[in-house]
């Protein structure tokens, strides 16, 4: 039957898989009209921000099939304050790490290289590639809003909204705690790409967690990596006695003496630092631009520390709570090692031919131990429990079934109930790409090649839900719940967008009435064997598997929705108006902008979103602009640009008014990372140039130089 079908069905837009790094900085863009006309009572800014790739691809694709989610952000910035025109201004976020990053210091390990999803140079550390999302934020006596910019590893960086430039973090690096206790310049943190911000209390509100390396891995059991990584070093010295180096060629004894020498400088590390030992913790963090941050660290109603199993990719901020959830994003082992270990002469191939079967050799080996929770948990603090003498603080916890990246939730909570509004990805790794290796989930059917780095498809039908929480007790409870899929609306709703700041006060709404979503769709080039083992007993199946390859086969596919989902109350819960796009077309990354004389509705504006179309259409890259109130008469306006070229974007947000006005600068880029320096160039003197056998003074005067004449120049 598949084969009958063979390419009727909708192909993904290729275009979705390239960007360009081009920056318009100076000399802005006008954007074209294509179609439609451009409503006169559009406003004010909207910032979105997409991965680029980086320095060695010099945008994407990656050449590799690395995923595209790890690449350098670009910020683009629409402006609709002109009549009859828009307006495009765009800037790549540059901190300090970028600037090393640019740097080509001819010391590998140096360099920075692909890790999956991170980026990482093994002797300075982790890049924070700040492509994920926006918080605006407003302090008290400020005449405009402020503009942060984030990642879910890394601390929020504030940029200029006028000029694009990268300002200061939130918080120094000494006031976050690594994820990995090596003494690293550009240490990795673990945070969230979706902090929070009240505008009635003028407090931002972020996490800072980290998860011990036997969490990391999927198993308890840490301590037996460390003793299979003895055995493969014992293997090893075995080896090149029986095989008598002398006899070797000597690029082949080279390559056997490196590999035990890299076997033995992890082991080395492991024991210096205590990488096993290493504990699960989760702070959290608020500040409000007046010092230093404040922070408590959660535990357990028994005290014992909080284990994220997955990630905190979003939190939520009500009146008296803060809420977090762990987060179906899932990064193991298997995904950190894809495609992506530099100069292999150092590192073991073992029996693989290649790093892409030591890649899938990862992969299932850690595929079920690292699957994503069916089920979402959620920690839920108060906010009267934030005193400065109290810390640790305990959390309440929760378990909703069906798993979850986004959440939403009203900002009045009466009678100690929480409402959240959660989009439930059902049977969908969101963290995980398609690679080289992977093959199609119909039999005889190829992968396009051109696809690889790309997202893979759910499968099953994802589900929206509304819940009120009473938290009344320590041990909360499901108070009331509606939870509702339709076909074909809800396959992936992966993005969204709403009036979260009323016009007439500049406050988040009391509560939230109607939520605008992006799905996915089902594509037939995206549903793969690995996704179809991992997920053929999915817990909470709604649709049968063999239903779900069926309609992604389908002459239409399942197209990409935008839908809005009236969130008013549990009885009024229904997808209200919605949008089918064309074939091959997949859209992403939508924002609600207000009309002019919008007073506090939520209907009453607009939906711009990046749309990617169909390769026949020249014009590949277009902003589609539709009426919030009225989605079903499809987009009033296309706007296209030929030197437009952006790629896979993700999440936006809507300013009324910019400012020339400088970020506020309260430590300088020396001050934050001079400690770090000291440390690393004290590593390098004790411990390090002996595990690799370089110079150490080379060395040390190599990491001076980048910092004394590369990356503080650049922030003086």
């Amino acid at each position: 039957m598949f084969q009958e079908l063979n390419n009727q069905f909708p192909l993904v837009p290729e275009s979705i898989m390239n960007a360009l790094r081009d920056e318009f900085i100076d000399n802005q863009i006008k954007m074209q009209i294509i179609c439609g006309t451009l409503p006169d009572d559009l406003q004010g800014y909207v910032f979105i921000i997409a991965p680029v790739g980086n320095v060695d691809s010099q945008g994407l694709p990656y050449k590799d099939g690395n995923t595209f989610l790890s690449g350098d952000g670009m910020i683009y910035r629409f402006d609709f304050t002109q009549p009859d025109q828009v307006t495009l201004k765009t800037q790549i976020v540059k901190p300090p790490d970028y600037v090393a990053d640019q740097e080509d210091e001819n010391n590998e390990f140096f360099k920075f290289h692909n890790h999956g999803v991170v980026r990482f140079s093994y002797l300075l550390g982790s890049r924070n590639l700040l492509n994920t999302a926006f918080l605006p934020i407003k302090f008290p006596q400020e005449s405009s809003e402020r503009l942060l910019v984030t990642y879910d590893a890394g601390r929020p960086y504030e940029i200029n909204t006028e000029k694009l430039s990268t300002g200061n973090p939130v918080g120094q690096k000494k006031e976050w705690k690594s994820a990995i206790p090596l003494p690293y310049p550009f240490n990795p943190i673990l945070s969230t790409a979706h902090p929070a911000f009240d505008t009635y209390t003028h407090q931002m509100f972020t996490v800072n967690y980290g998860r011990s390396l036997s969490n990391f891995l999927g198993t308890e059991e840490g301590k037996e990596y460390q003793k299979g990584l003895n055995n493969l070093y014992q293997d090893h010295l075995k080896k090149s006695e029986e095989q008598k180096l002398k006899l070797l060629k000597e690029s082949e004894r080279k390559k056997l003496l490196l590999q035990r020498e890299s076997i033995k400088i992890l082991l080395k590390l492991i024991d210096k630092f205590n990488l096993f030992d290493v504990d699960d913790f989760v702070n959290l963090i608020c500040w409000d631009d007046t010092g230093s941050l404040r922070k408590w660290n959660l535990i357990n109603p028994d005290g014992s520390p909080i284990k994220i199993k997955q990630s905190m990719h979003q939190i939520g901020v009500t009146e008296d709570y803060v809420v977090l959830l762990d987060t179906s994003f899932t990064v193991g082992i298997e995904q950190i090692m894809s495609n992506c270990l530099p100069f292999p002469e150092l590192f073991p191939l073992g029996d693989f031919s290649s790093y892409q079967d030591f890649s899938k050799w990862l992969r299932n080996l850690f595929k079920f131990t690292l699957k994503p929770s069916p089920d979402s948990t959620f920690y839920i603090v108060r906010r009267e429990d934030l005193k400065e003498e109290e810390n640790p603080v305990v959390v309440q916890k929760i378990e909703i079934p069906l798993e979850a990246s986004h959440f939403l939730v009203d900002y009045k909570n009466p009678d100690r109930q929480i409402t959240l509004h959660v989009a439930h990805i059902c049977a969908w790794h969101v963290a995980e790409w398609l690679h080289s290796y992977d093959k199609s989930a119909y039999p005889e059917q190829p992968l396009n090649k051109k696809l690889y780095g790309m997202q893979q498809c759910e499968m099953d039908i994802s589900r929206m839900g509304r819940y009120v929480i009473d938290v009344s007790s320590q041990k909360p409870t499901i108070a009331s719940k509606r939870v509702i899929d339709e076909h074909p609306y809800t396959w992936g709703p992966g993005l969204f967008t709403y009036l979260d700041r009323l016009p007439s006060s500049g406050k988040t709404p009391e509560r939230l009435d109607n939520i605008y979503w992006i799905s996915f769709g089902l594509w037939e080039e995206l549903m793969t064997d690995s996704m179809l083992e991992l997920y053929k007993d999915y817990k909470y199946r709604r649709k049968p598997l063999e239903d779900v390859l069926e309609l992604g086969m389908g002459k239409d596919g399942i197209p990409a929705t935008l839908f809005r989902l009236d969130t008013s109350s549990n009885e009024s819960m229904v997808i209200a108006d919605s949008y089918q796009f064309p074939r091959s077309h997949i859209a992403l990354s939508p924002q609600f902008i207000p009309r002019k004389n919008n007073e506090d509705s939520s209907t009453n504006g607009y939906i711009l979103c990046f749309v990617f179309t169909q390769k026949e259409d020249q014009k590949e890259d277009q902003i589609w602009i539709f009426d919030a109130g009225d989605l079903k008469k499809g987009p009033r306006c296309k706007l296209h640009h030929p030197e437009l070229n952006f790629g896979f974007s993700l999440h936006a947000t809507w300013l009324q008014n910019i400012s020339s006005q400088e970020p506020i600068r309260k430590f300088s880029v020396r001050e934050d990372y001079q400690d770090s320096v000291e440390n690393l160039l004290q590593f390098v003197e004790e411990d390090f140039s002996s595990f690799i056998g370089t110079d150490k003074e080379d060395l040390k005067k190599a990491i001076q130089d980048l910092f004394e004449k590369k990356i503080y120049p650049n922030f003086e």
